[in-house]
Protein backbone atom coordinates (compact mmCIF):
# COMPACT_ATOMS: atom_id res chain seq x y z
CA UNK A 1 0.00 0.00 0.00
CA UNK A 2 2.71 2.48 0.74
CA UNK A 3 4.17 1.19 -2.81
CA UNK A 4 1.08 2.65 -4.35
CA UNK A 5 0.91 5.81 -1.96
CA UNK A 6 4.20 6.88 -3.24
CA UNK A 7 3.72 6.55 -7.00
CA UNK A 8 0.44 8.55 -6.47
CA UNK A 9 2.57 11.11 -4.78
CA UNK A 10 4.94 11.57 -7.84
CA UNK A 11 2.55 11.18 -10.47
CA UNK A 12 -0.10 13.40 -8.61
CA UNK A 13 1.84 16.04 -6.93
CA UNK A 14 5.78 16.25 -8.43
CA UNK A 15 5.40 15.46 -12.05
CA UNK A 16 4.03 18.58 -13.26
CA UNK A 17 6.59 20.62 -11.20
CA UNK A 18 9.73 18.79 -12.46
CA UNK A 19 8.26 18.75 -16.17
CA UNK A 20 8.00 22.70 -15.94
CA UNK A 21 11.15 23.55 -14.14
CA UNK A 22 13.42 21.13 -16.61
CA UNK A 23 11.54 22.00 -19.81
CA UNK A 24 12.62 25.41 -18.48
CA UNK A 25 15.77 24.84 -18.00
CA UNK A 26 16.36 22.72 -21.45
CA UNK A 27 14.61 25.67 -23.49
CA UNK A 28 17.68 27.89 -22.28
CA UNK A 29 20.46 26.07 -22.22
CA UNK A 30 19.51 25.31 -25.61
CA UNK A 31 18.44 28.31 -26.90
CA UNK A 32 21.92 28.96 -29.12
CA UNK A 33 20.36 25.65 -30.68
CA UNK A 34 16.99 26.56 -30.71
CA UNK A 35 17.86 29.64 -33.14
CA UNK A 36 20.14 28.04 -34.99
CA UNK A 37 17.77 25.46 -36.24
CA UNK A 38 15.06 27.94 -36.92
CA UNK A 39 17.75 29.46 -39.18
CA UNK A 40 18.97 26.51 -41.25
CA UNK A 41 14.66 26.10 -41.60
CA UNK A 42 14.06 29.16 -42.57
CA UNK A 43 17.41 28.77 -45.24
CA UNK A 44 16.25 25.52 -46.61
CA UNK A 45 12.68 25.77 -46.20
CA UNK A 46 11.04 29.05 -45.52
CA UNK A 47 8.46 29.99 -43.49
CA UNK A 48 6.68 29.09 -41.22
CA UNK A 49 9.79 27.15 -39.30
CA UNK A 50 7.75 25.69 -37.03
CA UNK A 51 5.06 23.11 -37.40
CA UNK A 52 2.08 22.75 -35.89
CA UNK A 53 -0.74 20.38 -35.73
CA UNK A 54 -3.39 19.49 -33.33
CA UNK A 55 -3.17 16.65 -31.39
CA UNK A 56 -5.61 14.98 -28.25
CA UNK A 57 -3.81 15.72 -25.16
CA UNK A 58 -5.01 15.17 -21.20
CA UNK A 59 -8.80 14.25 -21.10
CA UNK A 60 -8.53 14.01 -24.70
CA UNK A 61 -8.20 18.31 -25.05
CA UNK A 62 -7.10 19.22 -28.20
CA UNK A 63 -3.99 21.19 -27.97
CA UNK A 64 -1.46 22.28 -30.50
CA UNK A 65 1.72 20.46 -31.14
CA UNK A 66 5.35 21.93 -32.00
CA UNK A 67 8.28 20.90 -33.95
CA UNK A 68 10.47 21.95 -36.66
CA UNK A 69 9.42 22.08 -40.09
CA UNK A 70 11.07 19.22 -42.04
CA UNK A 71 9.22 19.45 -45.34
CA UNK A 72 8.52 21.75 -48.03
CA UNK A 73 4.99 22.87 -49.51
CA UNK A 74 5.92 21.66 -53.16
CA UNK A 75 2.86 20.68 -55.06
CA UNK A 76 2.07 19.25 -58.58
CA UNK A 77 -0.17 20.82 -61.36
CA UNK A 78 -3.04 20.72 -59.51
CA UNK A 79 -2.07 22.37 -56.73
CA UNK A 80 -1.83 18.82 -54.63
CA UNK A 81 1.17 18.44 -52.41
CA UNK A 82 3.45 15.85 -53.60
CA UNK A 83 4.22 12.63 -51.63
CA UNK A 84 5.79 13.46 -48.00
CA UNK A 85 8.78 11.46 -49.45
CA UNK A 86 9.13 14.07 -52.18
CA UNK A 87 8.74 16.78 -50.24
CA UNK A 88 10.90 15.91 -47.24
CA UNK A 89 14.30 17.50 -47.50
CA UNK A 90 18.02 16.38 -46.67
CA UNK A 91 18.27 18.69 -43.40
CA UNK A 92 14.60 17.72 -42.76
CA UNK A 93 15.13 14.19 -42.69
CA UNK A 94 18.55 14.87 -40.43
CA UNK A 95 16.66 16.52 -38.40
CA UNK A 96 13.77 13.63 -37.93
CA UNK A 97 16.75 10.86 -37.52
CA UNK A 98 17.76 12.61 -34.89
CA UNK A 99 15.02 13.95 -33.28
CA UNK A 100 16.19 17.61 -33.31
CA UNK A 101 12.51 18.52 -34.98
CA UNK A 102 11.00 17.67 -32.01
CA UNK A 103 12.73 20.19 -29.61
CA UNK A 104 9.79 22.85 -29.75
CA UNK A 105 7.57 19.72 -27.53
CA UNK A 106 9.83 21.86 -24.91
CA UNK A 107 7.34 24.89 -25.41
CA UNK A 108 4.65 22.20 -25.13
CA UNK A 109 5.92 20.56 -21.97
CA UNK A 110 6.71 24.31 -20.17
CA UNK A 111 2.65 24.97 -21.00
CA UNK A 112 1.25 22.02 -19.28
CA UNK A 113 0.48 20.83 -23.11
CA UNK A 114 2.95 17.58 -22.72
CA UNK A 115 4.99 15.81 -20.65
CA UNK A 116 8.34 14.48 -20.71
CA UNK A 117 7.25 10.85 -20.63
CA UNK A 118 4.08 9.67 -21.67
CA UNK A 119 2.59 8.12 -24.09
CA UNK A 120 2.98 9.78 -27.64
CA UNK A 121 0.03 12.02 -28.64
CA UNK A 122 -1.17 10.65 -31.85
CA UNK A 123 -3.86 11.80 -34.52
CA UNK A 124 -7.03 13.38 -33.00
CA UNK A 125 -8.60 10.63 -36.41
CA UNK A 126 -7.84 8.16 -34.25
CA UNK A 127 -9.80 8.73 -31.17
CA UNK A 128 -12.95 6.75 -32.44
CA UNK A 129 -11.13 3.50 -32.88
CA UNK A 130 -9.72 3.22 -29.31
CA UNK A 131 -10.86 0.30 -26.73
CA UNK A 132 -11.86 1.59 -23.51
CA UNK A 133 -8.86 0.46 -22.03
CA UNK A 134 -6.52 2.02 -24.87
CA UNK A 135 -8.89 5.29 -23.79
CA UNK A 136 -6.74 5.20 -20.49
CA UNK A 137 -3.60 6.64 -22.14
CA UNK A 138 -5.18 9.97 -22.27
CA UNK A 139 -5.45 10.22 -18.49
CA UNK A 140 -2.41 11.58 -17.98
CA UNK A 141 -0.21 14.26 -20.61
CA UNK A 142 1.11 12.98 -23.22
CA UNK A 143 5.05 12.64 -24.15
CA UNK A 144 7.78 13.88 -25.25
CA UNK A 145 9.31 10.24 -25.52
CA UNK A 146 7.53 7.20 -23.69
CA UNK A 147 7.41 3.51 -22.80
CA UNK A 148 6.52 2.55 -26.21
CA UNK A 149 9.06 4.93 -28.29
CA UNK A 150 11.87 2.83 -26.24
CA UNK A 151 10.73 -0.43 -26.45
CA UNK A 152 10.29 -0.91 -30.28
CA UNK A 153 8.18 2.64 -31.61
CA UNK A 154 7.00 1.96 -34.81
CA UNK A 155 8.24 -1.47 -35.13
CA UNK A 156 5.65 -2.44 -32.65
CA UNK A 157 2.11 -3.20 -33.79
CA UNK A 158 -1.05 -0.62 -33.01
CA UNK A 159 -1.82 -3.41 -30.39
CA UNK A 160 1.08 -3.98 -28.56
CA UNK A 161 2.00 -0.10 -28.68
CA UNK A 162 -1.09 0.86 -27.37
CA UNK A 163 -1.54 -1.66 -24.49
CA UNK A 164 2.71 -0.45 -23.91
CA UNK A 165 1.30 3.34 -23.11
CA UNK A 166 -1.60 1.56 -21.26
CA UNK A 167 0.51 -0.47 -19.20
CA UNK A 168 2.81 3.39 -18.45
CA UNK A 169 -0.16 4.68 -17.11
CA UNK A 170 -0.71 2.25 -14.99
CA UNK A 171 2.77 2.48 -13.46
CA UNK A 172 3.82 5.59 -13.31
CA UNK A 173 6.82 6.14 -11.29
CA UNK A 174 10.13 8.21 -10.85
CA UNK A 175 12.29 5.62 -11.18
CA UNK A 176 10.76 4.25 -14.51
CA UNK A 177 10.29 7.83 -16.16
CA UNK A 178 14.11 8.23 -15.43
CA UNK A 179 14.93 5.27 -17.02
CA UNK A 180 12.99 5.92 -19.66
CA UNK A 181 14.68 9.45 -20.50
CA UNK A 182 18.35 7.48 -20.23
CA UNK A 183 17.21 5.21 -23.07
CA UNK A 184 15.32 7.70 -25.40
CA UNK A 185 19.10 9.63 -25.39
CA UNK A 186 20.71 6.43 -25.88
CA UNK A 187 18.27 5.17 -28.58
CA UNK A 188 18.63 9.12 -30.28
CA UNK A 189 22.26 8.81 -30.22
CA UNK A 190 22.24 5.70 -31.99
CA UNK A 191 19.31 6.73 -34.10
CA UNK A 192 17.15 3.25 -33.44
CA UNK A 193 13.60 2.75 -34.68
CA UNK A 194 13.80 6.11 -35.93
CA UNK A 195 11.01 6.21 -38.78
CA UNK A 196 12.54 9.07 -41.32
CA UNK A 197 9.55 8.89 -44.09
CA UNK A 198 7.15 6.04 -46.11
CA UNK A 199 8.74 3.68 -44.30
CA UNK A 200 6.54 2.80 -41.16
CA UNK A 201 5.38 -0.93 -40.72
CA UNK A 202 1.59 -0.18 -40.17
CA UNK A 203 -1.13 0.70 -41.44
CA UNK A 204 -2.74 4.26 -40.14
CA UNK A 205 -5.01 3.07 -37.25
CA UNK A 206 -8.05 4.51 -37.98
CA UNK A 207 -7.63 2.41 -41.53
CA UNK A 208 -6.28 -0.64 -39.54
CA UNK A 209 -9.36 -1.01 -37.31
CA UNK A 210 -11.81 0.40 -40.32
CA UNK A 211 -10.79 -2.76 -41.69
CA UNK A 212 -11.00 -4.98 -38.64
CA UNK A 213 -14.31 -3.97 -38.19
CA UNK A 214 -15.70 -5.05 -41.43
CA UNK A 215 -14.48 -8.31 -41.57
Amino acid sequence: MKHSSNKGIYRNYLKRPLDFILSLLAIIILSPLFLLIAILVKINLGSPVIFKQERPGLNEKIFVMYKFRTMTDEKNENGVLLPDSLRITRLGKFLRSTSLDELPELFNILKGDMSFVGPRPLLIRYLPYYTDTERLRHSVRPGLTGLAQVNGRNNLDWDNRLATDVDYVNNITFIQDVKIILKTIIKTIKREDVTIVDKAPLKDLDVERRISIDN
